[in-house]
C-alpha cells in the first residue's frame, strides 16, 4: 500500500474525531501520574479509529489500575523517602502484582476502592467481554446471542443467472464471521470503555486521597 493512502486515511480520521476526543488530552492526575502516556496512547487508537488496539490498551489499563489501587492503598499516597522506595513498595508489589482481574476487583471493593455498581460492571461486564474476548481472544460471550443458525445464500462468479444457493451458518463458529462481528463490536465499545475506565482512575484516585486526608 502505497504511503499516501495511509496518510490521507490518518488526516482524515483526525480531522473528523478530535473534536470529539480531545478533552481526554487535558487531566492532571496526581497519584497514577503512570497512565498519562498510556491514555495519550489509547486516545491515539480513538482518533484513528483503531479500536480494537484501543480496547486492548485499556484492558491493560484497567488492570494495572486496580493493582496500583490496591498498592497504594497499603503504602499510603505521600511523599516517601528515596532510600525507602525499595522496602516500601517490595512486599505490596509482591501481593498484588501478579493477581488476576477477579481478584482484583474483589480486592478493591472490599477496601473501598470501587462502589457495589462499579464492581458489577467490571466483573459482569468488562472482564466477561472487553476483556476475555480481546485480552485472551474468546468470543464465545460477545457472540453468544447470535442464533446458530443463520440463512444465507450461495451464487456463482462463473454463472451468475444460476439460482441462489439456500445454506445454513452458524456465524459462532466460524472464524471469518467471527471476525466480522468482533470488529462491530469492537467500533461500539472501544469509546465508552475507555470512557468508563478514564472516569474509574479519578474517582479511585480521589477515593484514596480522601483516605488519606483523613487519617492525617
Amino acid at each position: 500500500m502505497e504511503k499516501s493512502k495511509f496518510e490521507n486515511n490518518f488526516v482524515e480520521n483526525l480531522n473528523k474525531n478530535f473534536p470529539r476526543f480531545s478533552k481526554y488530552f487535558e487531566f492532571r492526575l496526581e497519584v497514577f501520574c503512570e497512565f498519562n502516556t498510556l491514555i495519550y496512547e489509547i486516545n491515539k487508537c480513538l482518533i484513528l479509529e483503531l479500536d480494537r488496539a484501543a480496547i486492548t490498551l485499556t484492558n491493560h489499563m484497567l488492570e494495572r489500575l486496580l493493582k496500583l489501587a490496591l498498592i497504594y492503598n497499603e503504602v499510603g499516597i505521600g511523599p516517601i523517602e528515596i532510600d525507602k522506595w525499595s522496602e516500601t513498595f517490595e512486599e505490596p508489589n509482591s501481593n498484588y502484582g501478579s493477581i488476576d482481574l477477579g481478584n482484583s476487583i474483589e480486592r478493591c471493593k472490599k477496601n473501598g476502592l470501587i462502589t457495589d455498581k462499579e464492581k458489577k460492571h467490571l466483573f459482569d461486564t468488562i472482564r466477561v467481554l472487553l476483556r476475555n474476548g480481546f485480552s485472551h481472544a474468546d468470543s464465545s460471550n460477545i457472540l453468544a446471542d447470535l442464533p446458530d443458525e443463520t440463512i444465507m445464500y450461495q451464487g456463482s462468479l462463473t454463472n451468475p443467472h444460476a439460482e441462489l444457493k439456500e445454506v445454513s451458518i452458524n456465524q459462532k463458529t466460524m472464524p471469518t464471521f467471527q471476525a466480522i462481528q468482533m470488529g462491530e463490536f469492537a467500533k461500539n465499545s472501544s469509546y465508552p470503555y475507555f470512557d468508563f475506565v478514564f472516569n474509574l482512575i479519578f474517582k479511585i484516585e480521589k477515593r484514596l486521597k480522601d483516605k488519606f486526608q483523613a487519617t492525617e
